[in-house]
């Protein structure tokens, strides 16, 4: 079967699914009830990247790792403001969402599709989100693990990447 079949065929079936999942909800009050924490805000974002990879995955498009990294991690960051109340958090969080994409491209890389590229790029982009969470958080008030030591020894681990990736870039080259 070629990729456009494949496609169609995995959207039929997703249709009719989804079809029969709002007939069972609309005449079955028992499943309407013990799937109701599943489908509220936000939880249903997680479900939801969960269905965007997996019809990545049956379809055999690893692209569709991206998309569905971004909308379950914004889903994750939701429920996490969701359950706390901490809505203040959005002025730090914010910056997860490269490491989302960079999670989606490493997943799309070990999916077969330009993998050594997709690796390095996913990784470097987890490693530059979670500098700035961490540097906005130490700055905004999110977290206090490193104290008034934050901005030093962020910027001494930022150091310690950006020489150890060119070091590592050299050391390639020599090869």
């Amino acid at each position: 079967m070629n990729k456009s079949g494949c496609s169609q065929l995995v959207l039929g079936i997703i249709l009719i699914l989804i079809g029969g999942w709002f007939l069972l909800n609309q005449t079955m009050p028992e499943f309407q009830s013990f799937f109701k924490p599943y489908i509220e805000w936000p939880s249903n974002m997680l479900l939801i990247g969960a269905a965007i990879f997996i019809v990545g995955l049956a379809t055999g498009s690893p692209g569709l790792a991206v998309p569905a990294a971004i909308v379950a991690g914004l889903g994750g960051i939701f429920y996490y403001q969701e359950t706390t109340g901490d809505y203040e958090s959005w002025s730090y969080m914010w910056t997860l969402i490269p490491g989302f994409i960079g999670v989606g491209t490493i997943l799309q890389g070990l999916l077969g599709e330009n993998t050594g590229a997709n690796l390095k790029r996913g990784l470097n982009l987890m490693v530059i989100s979670a500098v700035a969470f961490l540097f906005f958080s130490a700055f905004l008030g999110g977290w206090n693990i490193l104290g008034s030591y934050a901005p030093s020894v962020l910027l001494i681990l930022l150091g310690v990447w950006v020489l150890g990736s060119g070091l590592y870039r050299a050391y390639r080259r020599r090869e």
